[in-house]
């Protein structure tokens, strides 16, 4: 499930458009956000991408760390976890402290 981070309701994986507000979704939803925040960061050289402990296989191959520039899309492409894709993003910094 996507959340959407204008209304914060969720919406199915394969949805574009928020099933509530219709905002458009790879722009809008939590992970989007996050991720747009990290790639902004001068601080922020990588983007890792974390799985749960009971991901999907899909899933499972995808996590790791990638090029902020360039990350796979949450939610992974061909997740097949009854609950949808639970991966999120989360920054690799270059500088800890200022």
């Amino acid at each position: 499930m996507q959340t959407c981070s204008k209304c914060q309701k969720q919406s199915p994986d394969l949805a574009s458009i928020c099933t509530s507000c219709q905002a458009d979704l790879k722009e809008w939803s939590t992970s989007a956000v996050a991720l747009k925040k990290y790639q902004e960061n001068p601080r922020v050289k990588y983007v890792r991408v974390t799985t749960s402990d009971t991901c999907c296989p899909a899933c499972r191959k995808t996590e790791g760390a990638y090029p902020k520039e360039d990350p796979p899309h949450i939610p992974i492409e061909g997740c097949s976890h009854p609950q949808g894709c639970r991966c999120f993003y989360q920054p690799f910094l270059d500088d800890i402290y200022p």
